[in-house]
Parts: C-alpha cells; sequence; structure tokens
C-alpha cells in the first residue's frame, strides 16, 4: 500500500520511529530506530510495508528497498513474524543471513530471537536460492557504516537505551546482561552499541 514515506524524524524510540509528513506522524517499527537518532528535523525517505492482520495493523520501515524485500521473504517463513524478521535485520550482517541460508548453517540462525531449529531448518528449506533476486552479487551489503550519525549523548544513557532496544527485539535480560559489562568499557552511540551487542549475541 505504501512503498515509502518522505518525511522529517519527530522521534525516534527503542521500538519505533514517527515520522511526520503533511502534518501526519507515521510510527514506523524499524529493526534498529536509532540509526535516526542523528537526523532528527530531517528529511528521510523510509520505505514502508504495511502489516494487516486480523488483530493488527502496522507499519515497517528500511532504509533501502532491499531491505524491504528481505523482511517481506523472511515473513514468508512459517514460524518468523514481523518482530523475528526486525530482529534478524537489526544485526546488520546480511550477508551472515544470507550465508548461513545457503550453506544451511542452522546453528548460527537459531541465535536469533525466536528462531528455533525448526525455524532454522524452515528458513533454509523457503529461502535457500531464492534470495538472489534481492541482493546484488549475492551477498549485499545492505548496511553502510557511513550513514551511521553518532549522537553527542553520554554513553550511560546511549547504552541504556541500547538495552531497551534489544529488548524490543526479542533478547532476554539474562542474554543482555552477559555483554553488558563489555559493552561499557566503551563510549559509543546507541546506534554503535546495538550493533556491537548484536555482534556479541550471534556469536
Amino acid at each position: 500500500m505504501y512503498e515509502f514515506i518522505k518525511g522529517t524524524v519527530e522521534f525516534v524510540g527503542p521500538e519505533y520511529i514517527v515520522i511526520e509528513n503533511n502534518g501526519i506522524g507515521y510510527q514506523i517499527a524499524t529493526p534498529n530506530p536509532f540509526i535516526y537518532a542523528g537526523k532528527m528535523e530531517s528529511t528521510v525517505t523510509v520505505y514502508t510495508y504495511h502489516y494487516v492482520r486480523e488483530d493488527v495493523i502496522a507499519l515497517y520501515g528500511f532504509e533501502t528497498r532491499e531491505e524491504k524485500r528481505l523482511f517481506t521473504k523472511l515473513l514468508n517463513v512459517s514460524g518468523i513474524g514481523p518482530k523475528g524478521a526486525l530482529a534478524i535485520l537489526a544485526s546488520g550482517e546480511v550477508q551472515q543471513v544470507v550465508a548461513a541460508i545457503e550453506n544451511e548453517d542452522e546453528s548460527f540462525l537459531v541465535k536469533f530471537p525466536g528462531v528455533g531449529k525448526k525455524t532454522a531448518r524452515q528458513m533454509i528449506l523457503d529461502l535457500k536460492g531464492k534470495l538472489q533476486d534481492i541482493v546484488p552479487d549475492y551477498f549485499p551489503n545492505l548496511f553502510n557504516s557511513d550513514q551511521l550519525h553518532l549522537q553527542t549523548q553520554s554513553g550511560s544513557s546511549n547504552l541504556e537505551e541500547a538495552i531497551l532496544a534489544l529488548k524490543a527485539l526479542g533478547y532476554s535480560e539474562k542474554e543482555i546482561k552477559k555483554i553488558t559489562p563489555e559493552l561499557r568499557k566503551e563510549q559509543m552511540s546507541t546506534d554503535q552499541y546495538i550493533k556491537k551487542a548484536l555482534q556479541r549475541l550471534l556469536k
């Protein structure tokens, strides 16, 4: 229904952003909302997926059409809903996910929240050999580090926001606590904390 929404970033939270367009604020869930933290009041284009079920209507947003297509592919896998698909995309390492599917690496796929052995096997069965149409050169680099916008906030505040975002993606308190001490050693933006945390959680 909506290919994209172009507007001003009005709000950034752990679970979603709000884009204002012609006086309307669109609440859009994204894999990592804090990549928009440095773009407050700036005009951005967010590629959207309109999700409609009997009990929920929601907008999901992505930086690129490729991310949106991969999200759509993941939704077609039995056992993966929007939240699970967002958690997979939030890793920022899409090429690893594609490689795991093509190499039938279930041990990597089960590290994502909500993905058990059965779902991992289903991902491989449903998607292996079917992702070339959405990713150039087979392994895409959908997340460009040059696009990161750092916030000049305290590291503690940024880490707290990152932890909230990880919880929103489905990671447990126990999983997060295991990697928190290592994260506290560095001063980073919220977006960077999330990316580093996801790298540790997927090891």
